[in-house]
């Protein structure tokens, strides 16, 4: 009846989901990024050991061991010691990057589940497309139950599925700017593994959308099918769904929707599958409304993200949760914030890149690269660009100018949130980026109540009333 969501990088942790899970209700780990994160726990000196932990049930022994090698360090790194960072997504990743993607997200999945028998999902984005087959394959290897995917038009992943689940060799379509033809990332289960594993349990797949357009256009196929939607409104947290008017409020950047872009759910409905509501739904009325809409249930965020058993550190979390109940919080739908084009809700945080001057002073880069945009140099050549790269560089790549304004690095602000943002050798730590849901009836609600703040548990108990 309630899905916890995905968000951002870590946030939704691997604690969070199973607290939800436990409590009979769909615990959701947010995919982004894993490789990355699981490198810098390792470096960090894997303190509890639960890294290592789920390792020693990965299948292939010799790969988990080539991933200890590489990232652990048992006694940390150095003071102000930068991270050793995975390699950058291409549309050809080598074999070791395969392997780290597999790796992480099975260990995520692998802890969400261990010793309970609640259902658990990952959340991933398809604009994240070249990270898709060997993450989702990893996350199948712990047994997943669900997969969740929104910030795209996740058509290719049902068949993904259905090949991955047969460690079938993998051909998915790559979106390439400016392609003069198809590019396909090809993924071989059966060769990066070295061996034929029995079948695995396919997971029930949820599409994040925020259209009946593309309910029906999804479900005119059996080839690109969910087995259900999520229906996210613009006051959602994250990336959201442009507006079907582009509008905006000036030199703020600030988006504005209208009457077009409500989801007509009679026309959801009428593909037969079951959905669940999510944006501004973090209320027991809320809860109970949606049903009576025909809904399942509700898939709640921000409340979750502000859980004590969320990624965020101590710190911010508290930060949030003050600048929220102070009543003069700012949260706008940021069009220029977010690489991918998507619009992204933003948190008017002080001392977070939100802050101009922050941003401002923060040097441009981009050594994550998780929203590159693949594009075509020459005919069969390919290079990759992001929008919150040096703007020089992002032109000299065939971008355009006004692209690449006022975009935020944010791969590694959301690693900032979670307290593994990278340390340069001078100095220089990258700065945090909050995102939340613009409806706050259910967090000052939960604040009043638990005005030292909250658990998993907590909000389940509200939300049921």
């Amino acid at each position: 009846m309630i899905i916890q969501g995905g968000m951002g990088v870590g946030v939704s942790s691997w604690q969070l989901a199973r607290a939800v899970s436990q409590a009979g209700h769909l615990g959701v780990i947010s995919g982004t990024a894993l490789d990355n994160v699981l490198a810098r726990r390792l470096q960090d000196g894997d303190q509890d050991g639960n890294i290592r932990r789920a390792l020693r049930h990965f299948p292939n022994q010799e790969m988990a061991q080539r991933t200890l090698d590489r990232f652990l360090k048992i006694d940390g790194r150095g003071q102000a010691e930068p991270y050793t960072a995975a390699a950058k997504l291409t549309i050809r990743p080598s074999s070791a990057t395969q392997e780290l993607s597999i790796v992480a997200n099975f260990v995520e999945v692998w802890l969400t589940k261990e010793g309970h028998s609640g259902v658990i999902g990952i959340n991933y984005l398809e604009k994240i497309q070249m990270a898709t087959p060997s993450a989702a394959y990893g996350a199948m290897l712990a047994g997943v139950d669900y997969i969740l995917m929104g910030a795209g038009i996740p058509a290719l992943i049902p068949k993904l599925l259905n090949d991955l689940s047969i460690h079938k060799l993998c051909n998915l379509k790559i979106d390439v700017a400016g392609a003069s033809k198809e590019y396909h990332s090809i993924f071989d289960p059966q060769l990066i593994m070295g061996e034929l594993l029995p079948p695995l349990k396919r997971p029930i797949f949820l599409a994040i959308i925020s259209s009946h357009i593309l309910a029906s256009y999804l479900n005119r196929d059996d080839l690109t099918k969910p087995d259900g939607f999520i229906l996210e409104s613009s006051t959602a947290g994250g990336h959201n769904a442009p507006p079907r008017d582009l509008k905006n409020a000036g030199e703020s950047n600030e988006l504005i929707y209208g009457p077009r872009d409500e989801i007509d759910l009679e026309k959801v409905a009428k593909t037969g599958l079951p959905y669940w509501l999510a944006g501004g739904r973090s209320t027991p009325k809320q809860l109970q409304d949606a049903i009576s809409k025909g809904a399942v249930g509700i898939q709640v965020g921000t409340l979750f993200s502000l859980a004590q058993e969320s990624g965020y550190t101590n710190v911010i979390r508290n930060e949030i949760i003050s600048e929220l109940k102070s009543g003069h919080a700012s949260i706008k739908t940021d069009g220029a914030a977010s690489p991918t084009g998507f619009p992204f809700k933003v948190l008017e945080l002080e001392g977070s890149i939100s802050d101009a001057e922050v941003f401002a002073d923060r040097p441009r880069l981009c050594d994550l690269g998780y929203l590159r945009t693949p594009y075509e140099r020459a005919p069969g050549v390919l290079g990759y660009r992001c929008a919150g790269e040096p703007v020089d560089v992002y032109i000299k790549k065939g971008g355009n100018k006004d692209e690449a304004e006022y975009r935020k690095c944010l791969c590694n602000s959301l690693m900032a949130n979670i307290g593994i943002g990278q340390e340069r050798g001078d100095g220089y730590v990258e700065p945090i980026l909050i995102t939340v849901g613009s409806d706050l009836v259910g967090v000052n609600e939960m604040s009043s109540r638990h005005p030292h703040g909250w658990s998993a548990l907590d909000v389940l108990q509200y939300l049921e009333g």
